[in-house]
């Protein structure tokens, strides 16, 4: 005989005031707060994607398969006209086309013939929090955000006061001419209103981004440094940080099943501690393997994991991770609480341990090497990674790429408001700085038979840092960088410690990281005049 199931009480997940604060009248339904399995059903009911072997939805964002930062606006208002870094990162939009833009967004929302509702929290520490309400035409984009943010609890929906609002329209596309855009596509942040426009792309990463950028305007003001970084907590309490790029190992690195993982990516530093922005991850997932990344790969194979443009093999709906046909940029998003190991409060103590991670291509940097604290200011404000060749269109040998403090398309303020907040940090907690290259050794990405570096011999390395037993290691200087790497550490090939020994032609190292070091020099120019002379003699120096 079949068990009688009793359905429990409905609790009410609406805001009392609907979407009045919002200026939305829909003519369609409105689902309030589904939680996955309800948004799931929608999904796949709406044909919006796929479900995969295993139960994680499946939904492709062609043709834009990446962040859109051209298209990225600032309004231009008098509240913040003077603290926003005005530039290519933060372009200008008039008020009136911005007013243009909003009116438009919301007719479109409002003739849609279902709109999703997702109430959640940004950050983790309550006073600084923000309370953000996704305003969506997609089930499976409520259902990114809603891994992606930290979901209040059901009791406090009704009453939920949202201080910021995201408008998205991802199949609308904006007339340039009407609204002062550069294409169809737009991320429009207007702070005073405190508003966000999203649309002309139905890239997800977009809608996390968006947030990002706002914390990083709003939690400066209040002492607060804002990280594009993720963070773990070892067995002894101590928190390290790990700043990167795409690509580096930034998810990877801080998935490690000897530390309690408190977020992926975005994470503020108070006078109290550290706390996550999200609920969630965001894991790149191009050749994700069981062997090399388990925690990871076990999201991947569950419900409620949206897996974003990754190719299924057919029939068994099985995942091709190798497979790079729609993009090499494919993603997982998934609750933080997938992750066996995670902090549920998503908070931890001052960092012990701050680590900037970077994929070298050119295969010139050790695998790990110890920083001073002027030095880690210099690494931070240069936020250096390098494209390898053969990932876009014209690119035969590898590219240098800076992007300021590892983040600077959600950078709303001058990179040395955030540069000045993390060395204060640093001086006040004698935090302990490194800079681990996951990139290549033994030579340039682009020469034959060069491999990237180990994982085992990565993990190995920033294990011995953690724990502190790199610090009894010998170290020796850097000719070109200035900063000291190991000379020998258990359990790891010395031969790739000292990365001039691990090529074969050293006259050509010597060019090659020559040329790199000019690169950092040239590209820190444009900081000279905001940091001490301490800061400045952390340049790499070319003979």
């Amino acid at each position: 005989m079949a068990t009688q199931v009793t359905p429990s009480a409905a609790v009410r997940r609406e805001s009392l005031e609907g979407l009045a604060s919002q200026g939305l009248t829909p003519s369609g339904e409105v689902h309030w707060n589904f939680v996955a399995p309800e948004l799931v059903e929608a999904a796949i009911r709406r044909g919006e994607g796929r479900l995969a072997e295993m139960g994680p939805f499946v939904a492709v964002t062609s043709p834009h398969t990446g962040r859109s930062p051209n298209d990225k606006f600032v309004v231009q208002e008098s509240s913040s006209e003077a603290d926003v870094d005005w530039g290519k990162v933060n372009q200008p939009m008039t008020q009136a086309h911005y007013e243009a833009l909003k009116e438009d967004v919301k007719s479109y929302l409002n003739t849609r013939s279902e709109l999703f509702v997702q109430d959640l929290y940004c950050g983790a520490d309550p006073s600084t929090r923000l309370s953000v309400r996704y305003v969506l035409p997609n089930a499976w984009h409520a259902s990114f955000v809603r891994n992606m943010f930290i979901r209040p609890a059901v009791e406090h929906l009704a009453t939920f006061a949202p201080n910021f609002t995201v408008y998205h329209a991802p199949e609308y596309q904006a007339d340039p001419a009407k609204h002062g855009t550069r294409t169809g596509t737009f991320i429009v942040l207007n702070i005073a209103e405190r508003t966000i426009l999203i649309g002309g792309t139905r890239y997800a990463g977009e809608l996390k981004k968006a947030m990002f950028t706002v914390m990083n305007y709003l939690l400066p003001k209040q002492g607060v440094l804002s990280m594009h970084c993720s963070a773990n907590i070892g067995p002894a309490g101590d928190t390290a940080l790990f700043f990167g790029l795409s690509g580096t190992g930034k998810t990877t690195l801080s998935a490690d099943p000897t530390r309690g993982l408190i977020g992926d990516d975005e994470h503020g530093w108070s006078p109290e501690g550290t706390f996550n922005f999200e609920g969630g991850c965001y894991a790149k997932v191009i050749n994700l393997s069981p062997e090399n990344e388990p925690d990871i790969y076990q999201t991947t194979q569950m419900f409620g994991t949206v897996l974003e443009n990754v190719v299924l093999n057919e029939p068994s709906r099985s995942v091709d991770f190798a497979n790079q046909s729609i993009t090499e940029n494919t993603r997982a998003s998934y609750p933080l609480h997938y992750i066996k190991n995670h902090v549920p409060s998503g908070r931890g103590g001052h960092p012990k341990n701050v680590v900037f991670l970077t994929a070298d291509a050119f295969g010139v940097l050790p695998p790990i090497a110890k920083l001073t604290p002027e030095q880690a200011m210099y690494y931070f404000l240069s936020g250096y990674t390098a494209r390898v060749a053969g990932t876009e269109i014209g690119v035969t040998e590898p590219e240098a790429t800076f992007s300021t403090c590892f983040g600077a398309p959600f950078m709303p303020r001058h990179p040395s408001i955030y540069g000045n907040l993390l060395k204060e940090r640093i001086a006040k907690g004698a935090v302990q700085c490194w800079l681990v290259n996951t990139g290549w050794t033994g030579g340039k990405a682009t020469m034959p038979g060069i491999s990237r570096m180990p994982i085992k011999a990565t993990r190995a390395l920033l294990n011995a840092a953690l724990d502190g037993s790199l610090n009894n290691a010998e170290f020796r200087k850097d000719q070109n960088f200035g900063f000291e790497f190991p000379v020998a550490v258990p359990g790891v090939d010395s031969g790739i410690l000292d990365p001039r020994e691990a090529w074969a032609d050293k006259a050509e190292y010597d060019v090659t990281a020559r040329g790199l070091a000019q690169q950092f020099i040239d590209n820190f120019a444009q900081f000279a005049d905001h940091v001490d002379e301490g800061v400045r003699q952390s340049a790499p120096k070319v003979a």
